[in-house]
């Protein structure tokens, strides 16, 4: 067997590796030791001075200033369906993206091949975007020294498949053995570990290791003839000691629970209504129907609503949300964002004023202010976008109790799924996949097949009661797609009450 060194494979080809990848296992695929101290220069020869030649190359033209974005990602999926574990594979994504600006126009170029030549070339089509005399990137770097929201002891390409089997074999087992009514299980384990370098023209260099994980069961019930359908996932940028048997359980009560309420659910009353969104993950709402429309592009551009109502009042005094790079492992922590910003907390809105956008290095320099550290892309492929982080809405002065309390008809949403958000005006429509009505200040019978329809500049200023129950979503499989990028976030909320929307249920 010819045996082949870890820096050799890597360089030569990692599409060829990603295609005929099955599982990525084992500490040959990168340092057993999760660091992050120059990992680019030890394993693949990225030097400061390389990367100021292709930086020179950029700016060549003219360009404001310009960018390296380096990235090796080894992400690794583990399924087990109708007792067995029929897919398995994983995949290598190795490259440089090189980024050219000019006011607020962006020339852009990649390459796989972390080589002179090819970057150079990446380097030139990147600059076309200019058309002027060119300029020098500053001669020192100097990288940053940054907080870690989500330290890894061990890394994931370390972590091998007989470690990661029994956990889902258990997932799978736990469901079943949880409800005779239970017919189907898919239980799926995914994880990933992505490192980043970041060199900029006006001197930064910034590295990281990202982890990503999820544990997820989808089960499929039947009753009497009847099925239904429900899951749930549990991860972030977790260690993999997170996935302990008590996770385990957790996420199987919980899958199995959602999938039986379903049988007993109604359809509530059309019409308009009192919404009451439960805590954690009904902040799905804020992220979609609000958070994009405080994305700066958006605003810089005017397509957004809140494009003229910095300093202006969009919701009640007690209403404050915040956009958070900062928080423990959650999905949208980042250490330092896809441009070189460390990661940071941006309020939104404060007392109910619209305070700031979230900002990236091109609209940032538009409205004269400095980035907020939102500044994020799907992969070394992809240019940068301003996009949300881990986006929530504070606590507030009541109990659930008293929000629900104040009900006297109505619905309360503990999770919605399948929306669809117009960013522009803000309108959108969710489907409720868990809730129950609201009769005379209770939660009574369990709802299904009901959509919400709104407005979401109109849902945050008529939000009349929040509780005291701030809570994040837990999972870590979902991800927010934005001009055909996607990438993972978090969102969280109180107990939050709206006084009016429109319920789509059974008319009277």
């Amino acid at each position: 067997m010819h045996v082949v060194s870890r820096r050799s494979f890597l360089k030569s080809s990692a599409a060829g590796v990603a295609a005929g990848a099955i599982l990525m296992d084992g500490a040959w695929l990168s340092h057993s030791r999760a660091e992050t101290r120059d990992y680019f220069a030890a394993e693949f020869d990225i030097s400061d001075a390389l990367c100021q030649k292709v930086l020179a190359k950029a700016l060549e033209k003219g360009g404001d200033f310009a960018d390296l974005f380096f990235e090796h990602t080894i992400s690794n999926y583990l399924i087990l369906e109708d007792g067995q574990v029929n897919r398995a594979y994983g995949a290598i994504a190795l490259g440089v993206g090189i980024r050219t600006v000019k006011g607020d126009q962006v020339g852009y170029g990649f390459t796989q091949e972390l080589n002179e030549k090819s970057m150079l070339a990446a380097a030139a089509t990147a600059a076309t975007i200019a058309d002027g005399s060119g300029q020098t990137p500053v001669q020192k770097i100097a990288k940053l020294s940054l907080s870690n929201h989500y330290p890894l002891s061990k890394l994931y390409s370390a972590v091998s498949v007989s470690d990661k089997l029994p956990m889902v074999q258990a997932t799978n087992d736990k469901c079943f053995a949880l409800s005779r009514e239970i017919i189907k299980v898919n239980a799926q384990f995914a994880d990933e570990q992505r490192r980043i370098l970041i060199v900029t023209s006006d001197g930064v260099k910034a590295e990281d290791l990202q982890p990503k994980n999820y544990l997820a069961a989808m089960v499929t019930a039947e009753r009497n003839g009847r099925k239904e359908r429900a899951g749930y996932n549990l991860g972030g940028r977790q260690e993999f000691s997170f996935y302990t048997p008590a996770i385990v359980d957790e996420l199987c009560s919980e899958a199995v629970g959602r999938v039986l309420v379903l049988f007993d659910a109604v359809k509530p009353p059309a019409g308009e209504m009192p919404v009451v969104l439960g805590p954690g993950v009904t902040g799905i709402l804020l992220h979609e129907a609000i958070g994009h429309g405080m994305e700066a592009d958006f605003n810089r551009k005017n397509t957004s609503t809140f494009s003229t109502m910095i300093g202006k009042k969009v919701a009640e005094p007690f209403v404050n949300i915040i956009d958070d790079g900062t928080n423990e492992r959650l999905p949208g922590s980042i250490n330092v964002d896809d441009e070189g910003t460390p990661g940071q907390k941006t309020f939104l809105v404060e007392n109910g004023i619209l305070t700031s956008y979230m900002h990236d290095k091109i609209s940032a320099k538009f409205y004269k202010v400095k980035p907020t550290g939102n500044g994020r892309r799907q992969s070394y492929e992809h240019y940068v976008q301003p996009r949300m982080r881990n986006t929530y809405m504070l606590a507030g002065p009541s109990t659930p109790e008293e929000v629900i309390g104040s009900v006297q008809k109505g619905i309360y949403i503990k999770d919605v799924s399948n929306g669809q958000v117009n960013i522009g005006e803000g309108d959108f429509a969710f489907y409720v996949s868990q809730g129950q009505m609201i009769e005379n200040g209770k939660l009574t019978a369990p709802i299904k097949d009901v959509n919400i329809m709104g407005n979401g500049p109109k849902m945050l200023a008529n939000i009349t009661m929040l509780a005291n129950d701030l809570q994040m979503n837990r999972g870590g499989g979902g991800q927010c797609g934005k001009g055909g990028q996607g990438v993972p976030v978090g969102f969280g909320q109180p107990t939050c009450l709206v006084h009016s929307m429109t319920v789509g249920g059974v008319n009277a």
